[in-house]
């Protein structure tokens, strides 16, 4: 009887998120987007991003690998979906741990800190990997194939790691805070 309770309560919530336009997030990915969330906490990006780098620090990035909410919201506005909008934060979040990682070498006190991310990313790549690039909104897959092309180097930019998880942090609270019934959003 408890199952059929929650069983229409869970129809429930589905049925009040597609009106009002979100699709809901697997529980795979509310699970692992909140272990990000935990290792994302302000006090460890502060610490592993800003204290443990040189003053002023800046990593190359592509311009497009920078994904902050005012992105979001703009391709929210132009409806693009939310499923495409959660596998677009993946594809570009995932690329700027890497790129932050790429410049450390293995004895650097952040070194471990970007391996978890990494490893929360690669499970969460598992999630992603029943999403199509044919099945997403044409601009958000166009993004993702110019964010794994190693010819758009031409336009890159400086930006500080701290803010590359700065922004991976507002955008996924953006995008999952919603559907994954998160309490402090």
């Amino acid at each position: 009887m408890a199952a059929i309770n929650m069983q229409q309560g869970y129809a429930a919530v589905l049925c009040v998120l597609a009106v009002l336009g979100l699709e809901a997030a697997a529980p795979g990915e509310c699970e692992l987007t909140r272990l990000l969330q935990d290792k994302l906490q302000y006090e460890m990006r502060l610490q592993y991003m800003k204290h443990y780098f040189p003053i002023d620090y800046t990593v190359q990035v592509q311009y497009e690998e920078v994904l902050r909410p005012s992105n979001i919201t703009r391709l929210r506005n132009g409806t693009v979906s939310e499923a495409a909008l959660r596998y677009l934060w993946f594809h570009v979040s995932s690329q700027a741990v890497l790129r932050i990682r790429e410049v450390l070498p293995e004895k650097h006190p952040s070194w471990k800190y970007t391996q978890e991310l990494c490893q929360l990313f690669d499970a969460l790549g598992k999630e992603y990997s029943k999403y199509r690039q044919i099945d997403v909104e044409t601009v958000v897959a166009d993004l993702v194939k110019l964010i794994h092309s190693a010819g758009a180097e031409s336009r890159s930019k400086a930006v500080r790691p701290k803010a590359l998880l700065d922004n991976c942090l507002k955008v996924m609270r953006m995008l999952y805070g919603v559907p994954c019934r998160w309490e402090s959003t």
